[in-house]
């Protein structure tokens, strides 16, 4: 009985052998001479790729070859057709149509009707009355606490480490079991002007809270994509004591707005040059990208850059008034996905 099978099972798969190389055949004949075994002239749709779908078809590796062909195929008409429609520009010349513009994720958004004008007098109004006004004045200089979650492990500790050397005058201090509520008076007797906790999750840091002290406001944010320095490719050297340029990319609404007044804060507002670093906060998309670099001059034309880390990415989930308090605080403005009117504002 075994060997039986094993004859019908042995001529079976002869059999489905020379039915695929037949179909071969009769398609390297299609493909020679564009007619098939009836001498029709199929179409070339028909021919290839396939008039039917390429998943009806059932054999796993035929299946996988035709639409690899397909796949081919598609790709060769498109440089095809690009060419051709560089060669019409170039006959044209200056008469040729002007390049049409991609469409993008940025450039179809809704245009926000919160957007800033640094130029309005009632935007430079409230700059010159809010809590920030006196560090933009050089009245004030900031002093930065640092601290962590109950209980951090390794990673979130060597961030905050890293952190106090980008931010000058920061100072990092163990959380100790300490409740918020009980640092935020210390910081205050202290002299403390802001307030940085990193919390973390599974050993991975996943939040920051910003308080600025003594009266707020308090921004919570959403951590992601950390890397310290060693994880780095190709960063400079370590940072070195000089206070760094900030730049603060499309912070352009109201809330926006607050937010980079709030990360200007942090830093002293008369920048080293001969350091020659820089501390980005660039928002794209209502997420805050941090970069830490310093600039080389190659030549009179050329500047290079080097990371000098960390890096992160920032989601604002929550903008409080006053300092933290979690049970009886007043939001300004909370991140809602259900697309209520609190939550629909933007940074950009």
């Amino acid at each position: 009985m075994a060997k039986a099978g094993d004859k019908s099972g042995g001529s079976g798969n002869k059999g489905l052998k020379r039915k695929a190389a037949t179909e071969e055949r009769q398609e390297a004949a299609v493909a020679e001479d564009g007619t098939t075994e009836s001498g029709v002239q199929p179409s070339k749709a028909a021919a290839f790729p396939p008039g039917f779908s390429v998943s009806e078809i059932k054999n796993k590796q035929r299946r996988h070859l035709m639409f690899t062909r397909w796949k081919q195929q598609q790709r060769k008409e498109k440089l095809a057709a690009k060419k051709k429609l560089k060669k019409e520009r170039e006959a044209l010349g200056d008469k040729a149509p002007p390049k049409p513009i991609p469409k993008t994720i940025d450039n179809q958004r809704v245009y926000d009707e919160t957007t800033v004008d640094p130029n309005d007098e009632e935007v430079a109004y409230d700059e010159a009355t809010d809590e920030f006004a006196s560090y933009f004045n050089r009245q004030t200089s900031p002093k930065i606490l640092i601290t962590t979650s109950d209980r951090p492990h390794g990673r979130t500790v060597r961030l905050c480490e890293q952190l106090s050397t980008v931010i000058p005058n920061s100072h990092v201090y163990y959380r100790r079991g300490l409740a918020l509520k009980k640092i935020i008076p210390q910081c205050i007797s202290r002299d403390f002007t802001d307030l940085i906790v990193i919390n973390e999750d599974r050993k991975i840091p996943n939040g920051l809270i910003l308080s600025h002290l003594p009266n707020g406001p308090t921004a919570h944010f959403k951590m992601s994509s950390v890397r310290l320095r060693k994880e780095i490719k190709r960063r400079g050297k370590e940072p070195t004591e000089h206070i760094p340029e900030i730049i603060l990319n499309n912070f352009t609404t109201r809330l926006g707005h607050s937010v980079g007044r709030m990360f200007a804060s942090l830093f002293p507002h008369n920048p080293q040059f001969t350091g020659r670093q820089v501390a980005t906060f660039h928002n794209q998309r209502d997420y805050i990208f941090f970069r830490f670099h310093r600039y080389i001059f190659k030549s009179e034309k050329k500047v290079g850059i080097q990371e000098l880390g960390p890096r992160f990415t920032l989601k604002l989930r929550s903008l409080q008034k006053g300092t933290f308090d979690s049970k009886y605080g007043e939001y300004e403005w909370v991140h809602k996905i259900s697309g209520s009117q609190s939550g629909t504002s933007s940074i950009t």
